[in-house]
């Protein structure tokens, strides 16, 4: 028995077997990979490795394999009102192509198997989309607030994921960090290290960084990253032994304060047929006030 499933817009960039555990059955990492292996599961007719991610008009085919749908028996999440009201309220620019949002830290971008709230569940509530949905092009963590561009339409989403993939956009983070540093202003390039199972893969990673303004226990730091590696930045402040502050990932030790994470995704640029776009996205309040009680200079980063 043949099936064959297109993906849909919101899989780009998933990796296949994420997207398995997430649409079709909550499976052993181990079977999908043998499964993998035996060519069972295909894209496009073509073997692939666990760590491919979905292209745009992939097709899936499951060959004889007897994946229980469980889409069809998850519960549907609604939002409240007034949470996509508050969403909506974070909408920074609302064109007919695309919006930019100043995300809230602590809401994913997408839904997964244990996530029920997210950007683009709210947005498809809202009236900003009623008449089209929200495609995703780029992502930015959980805990991270700032700047997200939402296309309305595929032939934008096409085009904004491009000038992303080509380094025609380019982001600027803040990030506050526990520590000083000598260099005021540097490029990281180094490799970082990922895993897929107990491969152990190295990637390059480019960050433009320059300190803003410090006090006796922390630095400000305005970051450019070049390349758009997993936790890129967080694990570059680490290499700089600069972690930052609330980072429980890659910095645990007890003795710091107890905070949320303070990285922010705070402007972007691009240009589409000769127009230039740029966007910036106001500090959250935490943020903020964590600056003002450590002496921090307000003003425009």
């Amino acid at each position: 028995m043949l099936e064959v499933i297109k993906i849909d817009n919101y899989s780009v960039g998933v990796r296949i077997d994420k997207w398995i555990k997430n649409n079709l059955t909550k499976i052993p990492q181990s079977l999908i990979e043998k499964d993998l292996r035996n060519g069972k599961i295909k894209v496009n007719k073509h073997r692939v490795k666990s760590s491919y991610k979905l292209k745009k008009e992939d097709e899936i085919y499951l060959y004889n394999i007897s994946y229980k749908n469980l889409s069809t028996q998850k519960k549907i999440f609604i939002p409240k009102d007034i949470t996509i009201k508050e969403t909506e309220k974070d909408i920074i620019e609302n064109n007919s192509d695309f919006i930019v949002i100043n995300k809230k830290a602590g809401l994913p971008v997408q839904g997964g198997t244990k996530v029920k709230e997210n950007v683009v569940n709210i947005l498809s509530n809202s009236n900003f989309f009623d008449q089209s949905k929200p495609y995703i092009v780029h992502r930015i963590d959980k805990d991270t607030s700032g700047i997200l561009i939402i296309a309305k339409n595929r032939e934008t989403a096409q085009l904004l994921t491009s000038l992303f993939r080509i380094r025609k956009i380019h982001k600027t983070y803040l990030a506050l960090s526990y520590g000083q540093i000598d260099k005021k202003k540097d490029i990281i390039d180094n490799n970082l290290i990922r895993y897929e199972g107990r491969k152990k893969i190295l990637e390059r990673a480019i960050t433009h960084y320059q300190e803003i303004d410090s006090s006796k226990n922390y630095t400000l730091f305005k970051l450019k990253p070049i390349t758009g590696r997993k936790h890129q930045i967080r694990k570059h402040l680490v290499d700089l032994s600069c972690p930052i502050v609330g980072d429980k990932k890659y910095f645990l030790q007890k003795k710091f304060i107890k905070s949320q994470l303070m990285l922010h995704a705070y402007e972007i640029k691009f240009i589409i047929n000769s127009k230039k776009y740029s966007f910036k996205a106001d500090l959250p309040e935490y943020f903020k006030n964590f600056l003002v009680k450590n002496n921090f200079k307000q003003k425009d980063f």
